[in-house]
């Protein structure tokens, strides 16, 4: 087994595009459960409506790039909306079963026929970050190597962009979470019925914070766009907000930087085991082995250390949600 080359593609992958657009998407999913107490279990539906929105705008429509982003941003809040005024009433158990349900509906409806000229359906949609690749200063080709980090032109311009854009949107979290909104999202977290008694709107404060973090899914979406060329239906499906969840609760759940770090150790450890299971040459599915043993490490995590690497148990436990 090379572990040298093993160790390099993990350190490589720990901050690649796929880190950074995980990174992003879960500070969304931060916003929703680990600072307003949401059970998302379907995150991954804004990473799709961001990612389809923008495609569409570009390849169907011959819209400008700007323009497709802003059309990604409405169509995210939209489905926030469509998603919140039927589920945000519900509470812990029903939530999580509530958007998980709605997410696969909305990939299989994708997924069909019914919104080909917008989805192309099963048979992809893509390539539409021409234009975003066209701003690139680095050369497309050229393999940059950092030392134990190598990265190809292309993609280091979509990994500075989007980790450039988890840093703005962590920032606007930041100065939230200070002011007496984020106060607000943090005590419903804790407690809607000493909140509502104190004549605050428990439900629009939810919807609220469903909508900004739904956006920020959406832009993790439009980022996915930008690295991956074609796009399907069947790319979003639950097991990325599985994955999602692991690096919220990996890094600790209401926690500004738990995203980034979650993220980081994350995809370090998803490519490191990758490589080695396929190093081992066995008769397995490396694949499958590998979600496996991260289903089993969020297991233990949950077990013996369920408020993350930086969480505070004595402010949030998972179980108590």
């Amino acid at each position: 087994m090379d572990w040298a080359t093993l160790f390099s593609n993990a350190f490589s992958d720990m901050f690649a595009p796929f880190a950074a657009i995980y990174a992003l998407a879960t500070v969304g999913l931060n916003l929703h459960f680990g600072y307003t107490g949401l059970l998302n279990f379907g995150h991954v539906a804004f990473m799709m409506v961001g990612a389809f929105g923008f495609a569409s705008a570009v390849v169907m429509f011959d819209l400008s790039m700007w323009v497709a982003v802003l059309i990604a941003i409405i169509a995210s809040a939209v489905l926030a909306l469509l998603l919140g005024i039927p589920t945000l009433r519900l509470r812990g158990d029903y939530l999580a079963i509530a958007t998980i349900a709605a997410s696969e509906a909305l990939r299989l409806f994708f997924n069909s026929g019914y919104l080909r000229p917008l989805t192309n359906a099963s048979n992809g949609l893509g390539p539409a970050a021409e234009e975003f690749h066209a701003l690139n200063p680095l050369d497309f080709g050229k393999n940059y190597d950092f030392g134990p980090f190598h990265y190809q032109g292309r993609a280091l311009w979509t990994m500075i962009v989007t980790w450039g854009l988890v840093i703005l949107a962590t920032v606007l979290l930041w100065l939230l979470m200070r002011s007496p909104w984020g106060r607000v999202l943090k005590s419903v977290r804790e407690d809607e019925l000493a909140v509502r008694s104190l004549g605050k709107n428990v439900y629009s404060f939810k919807m609220q914070s469903l909508i900004l973090g739904g956006v920020i899914g959406g832009l993790a979406g439009v980022m996915w766009t930008m690295h991956v060329s074609t796009q399907y239906p069947s790319n979003f499906d639950p097991k990325i907000t599985f994955y999602l969840w692991v690096i919220m609760i990996l890094g600790g759940a209401g926690r500004l930087f738990g995203p980034i770090l979650g993220s980081i150790i994350f995809w370090f450890l998803f490519s490191f085991l990758d490589g080695f299971l396929k190093g081992l040459d066995l008769d397995i599915n490396a694949g499958a082995a590998r979600i496996a043993i991260v289903g089993l490490a969020l297991m233990l995590l949950m077990v013996f250390r369920p408020a993350g690497i930086l969480g505070n148990k004595e402010e949030m436990r998972l179980e108590a949600r």
